[in-house]
């Protein structure tokens, strides 16, 4: 993870109890869901997005679009603060890797040729969410 210390801090053990092996997978070993798999991708709904491993609100629906990448994509987080960014050299490639500010969780990556106003794309893994619906009830927006 990134060279700081996170407020959220559990043994490999507590994160393998509390997480599916999809999620530790992604947020604890920085790997990545396949294209166009994850429960988020084409989701709809109204509401916030938050991290799977500690509940940190990240993302808003207001700023999710469809980038045609296969992963949920989003212009801006919800709080600058709720992300870390840190260097990812690996495969070969250089990109920008978004962290959980609160747990130190892998989320994804950031790349520079997102929509306006930001121009940013927070190309984010499914598996390193979940969300909450702010449709009103009986609505049907949530999926």
């Amino acid at each position: 993870m990134a060279d700081r210390s996170y407020r959220v801090q559990k043994s490999e053990g507590e994160w393998r109890e509390e997480l599916d092996e999809e999620q530790y997978h992604v947020l604890r070993e920085k790997g990545t869901e396949r294209a166009f798999t994850g429960k988020y991708w084409d989701h709809k709904g109204s509401g916030d997005y938050a991290c799977a491993g500690c509940g940190q609100a990240l993302f808003s629906s207001q700023s999710k679009y469809d980038s045609g990448c296969g992963w949920p994509s989003f212009y801006a987080p919800a709080d600058p603060a709720g992300i870390d960014e840190a260097d990812d050299r690996s495969f070969g490639m250089v990109r920008i890797e978004v962290l959980c500010s609160n747990c130190g969780g892998h989320l994804g990556h950031r790349f520079p040729d997102g929509p306006e106003p930001t121009g940013q794309r927070y190309c984010i893994n499914s598996a390193s969410l979940t969300f909450s619906d702010s449709a009103p009830q009986g609505s049907d927006e949530s999926d």
